[in-house]
């Protein structure tokens, strides 16, 4: 029996484990780097052992440490979670077989097999499992598009779709360094490209009693760079198909003698035919779902059985209802999903019913709380988001509208990229298949149009003269900006996410209402104040009222509303001289490592060609002249460490 259990894993799915652990009576050990000493998995876990070192190479990658950890610790099982080392033959077979501890998850010799999905493709196909056609020698494609994928690893990393045979060359070769960084291998395929596919995986448990079954299927569709942000169960399949690919899925655990959690994924064709993808060997991120229609808790299910415990069903439970999870992830949708990092000053998600656990309503799963930092080194995700109602459409409503609400303050998110896709009528429609986003262009833009923004400007504008009037020593009767000459407003200037400044100018009169107001740029919608405090602004804007929430970190001001959400910076009035930049420089968009340089000094470039690649976040980010010129200074070599804002290089026409 497990009495002692070490989670390898970080971030929410650490916090997801713990939350199972403390209701069965285990004792939680948790493995920390140094970038996450505050992070709230370590402070939930009953022990925490230190894991010198930042990146995921230095700490949760490396098998030593986390087994030497495993020892101090005195824990008797290893919970791997998902990603880092979780389908990991050789950690699976050293937590067993040399630590003698209890792998949670499927025998090492399974995971080798499915690992390496050359091998797995091979061997699932003998066994009945349809197949895409699939190359190893670049030489041998001859029909496009197709899809250059790692052999190891998953999550969308390593995998180019090429159309055409010019960039079959260098896919293949950027999909091996991102697979190498990622998995520690480099080693990719190239299969056939199924346009307008959906992505569906059927979730299989085993027991070491022989035990397989099919415990419901997912849509996993909606992805971006080929990683997951919707997941959805069940999938809208009709039932004959719902069948096929439940048998296939269990044919495919019978062929390995699949012992645990894992997921058997499909590529389904606009025909109706289906491929098999991969089998994760491992808890998937988008589990939950699955607990929400099944009732299961899936972690639960892992522990028992890998204690030996037969499964407590021999036919998979029916479902109820209809669940959707939401990947929130530090990125910004409308900088080409950009990576962002930094501190998440507030994060709230109104209507949340539960926490790590299966429920009916709203579920949240996350790794952060308010002033938790996001980190350059690991995953852009930061929390799931799911919903649970007895329909699809009432799902998708009450998920999107917990999103359109959500407090996420200090860090850019893709939240206004989920709420647009769950709010559209092809996604409500079911249209939906792996190239959705490329398609539907306009689910990028934030919720908040930019005619609205002077509007928030003008609350946070409204809400800092509050603040004044509440400290201030005297007169406080009187209307902070309030003059005897009305011919002097108030002015605030601020700057949003982008970069561009708005100036507000504004009059109070004695009685505290807004006397007049006014923007530059020009705002034209008229606004009456109805109520300002320090934290709440109320505004007749439209003919209708608004109640605006105004979040004051330092510079920053952050404003939720029913129209969106703005994050803007207060801009000093009277600047002071800053360092200059000499013209034509190019600056980091975000923190990273260079990974390559594509071009020397002295080079001539035109506008759109590649000058280096960053690795931020696990992922390969090309950095692209911006103007033709020649090329006069690169100040930072391959390996070289940056913080968003350095110099990478400088242009001159």
């Amino acid at each position: 029996m497990i009495t002692r259990l070490l989670v390898a894993n970080r971030g929410e799915i650490a916090r997801r484990i713990f939350a199972t652990c403390r209701k069965l009576g285990i004792t939680t050990i948790a493995v920390y780097s140094d970038a996450d000493a505050d992070a709230p998995f370590v402070a939930e876990a009953d022990l925490a052992v230190r894991l010198p070192g930042h990146t995921a190479a230095e700490t949760y990658l490396d098998m030593v440490q986390i087994l030497r950890a495993a020892r101090r610790s005195g824990a008797d099982a290893v919970h791997p979670g998902y990603g880092f080392l979780a389908e990991n033959a050789e950690f699976a077979t050293r937590v067993a077989d040399h630590a003698g501890l209890t792998w949670v998850g499927p025998p090492a010799k399974v995971i080798a097999a499915m690992g390496d999905k050359l091998a797995a493709k091979a061997l699932l196909s003998d066994a009945g499992v349809p197949m895409l056609p699939t190359w190893t020698d670049a030489e041998q494609v001859t029909d496009y598009p197709v899809l250059v994928k790692a052999a190891a690893g998953g999550g969308g990393r390593g995998m180019r779709v090429v159309r055409d045979p010019d960039g079959l060359a260098e896919a293949i070769a950027s999909a091996r360094r991102e697979a190498a960084a990622a998995f520690g291998d480099g080693t990719v395929f190239v299969e056939r490209y199924v346009e307008r596919g959906r992505h569906v995986e059927v979730q299989i448990f085993g027991d070491t009693h022989g035990t397989i079954v099919a415990l419901g299927e997912r849509d996993c569709s909606i992805q971006r760079r080929h990683q997951k942000i919707i997941e959805e169960a069940p999938a809208v399949v009709d039932p004959g198909l719902r069948a096929r690919l439940h048998e296939a899925a269990v044919v495919a655990g019978r062929a390995v003698d699949y012992v645990g959690a894992g997921t058997v994924e499909f590529l389904l064709a606009p025909s109706g035919e289906f491929f098999f993808l991969e089998m994760n060997t491992r808890l998937q991120v988008e589990h939950p779902v699955t607990e929400a229609v099944t009732g299961l808790d899936l972690v639960r299910l892992q522990l028992l059985v890998a204690e030996g415990e037969p499964l407590p069903f021999a036919v998979a439970p029916p479902t109820d209802g209809h669940a959707i999870e939401v990947r929130l992830c530090a990125e910004d949708p409308v900088l080409n999903f950009r990576p962002a990092t930094g501190t998440l000053h507030r994060f709230a998600i109104p209507g949340v019913v539960a926490e790590f656990a299966p429920t009916r309503g709203l579920r949240l799963d996350s790794g952060v709380v308010d002033g938790s930092t996001v980190s350059v080194h690991y995953d852009s995700m930061v929390a799931k988001v799911v919903a649970w109602a007895p329909t699809r459409a009432e799902a998708a409503r009450a998920l999107a509208g917990a999103l359109a609400r959500a407090e996420l303050h200090g860090v850019a998110t893709n939240r206004d990229l989920l709420v647009r896709v769950l709010r559209s009528p092809e996604f409500g429609a079911m249209a939906v298949d792996t190239g959705f986003l490329d398609r539907h262009a306009e689910v990028i833009a934030p919720l908040l149009s930019a005619d609205l923004l002077p509007v928030m400007a003008l609350a946070a504008a409204l809400a800092s003269a509050a603040t004044r009037r509440a400290t201030a020593p005297v007169l406080a009767g009187l209307p902070s900006g309030w003059r005897n000459v009305p011919a002097f407003p108030q002015v605030s200037r601020y700057a949003d996410r982008a970069g561009q400044e708005i100036e507000v100018r504004y009059r109070l009169g004695r009685d505290g209402r807004l006397a007049e107001w006014s923007t530059d740029p020009a705002g034209e919608i008229p606004a009456r104040l109805e109520e300002a405090t320090p934290d709440r602004v109320v505004l007749t804007v439209l003919e209708s009222r608004w109640q605006l929430r105004v979040h004051r970190v330092g510079s920053a001001v952050f404003v939720d509303g029913p129209a969106g959400a703005a994050s803007l910076t207060e801009l000093p009035r009277l600047p002071l001289p800053t360092a200059q930049v000499a013209a034509g420089s190019l600056l980091a968009p975000l923190p990273g490592a260079v990974t390559r340089v594509h071009v020397d000094v002295g080079q001539r470039v035109v506008a759109g060609d590649p000058l280096l690649t960053l690795e931020a976040m696990k992922l390969e980010h090309q950095v692209l002249a911006p103007s033709d010129g020649v090329v006069t200074e690169l100040p930072v070599p391959v390996g070289g460490q940056v913080r968003t804002g350095a110099v990478l290089a400088v242009i001159e026409n």
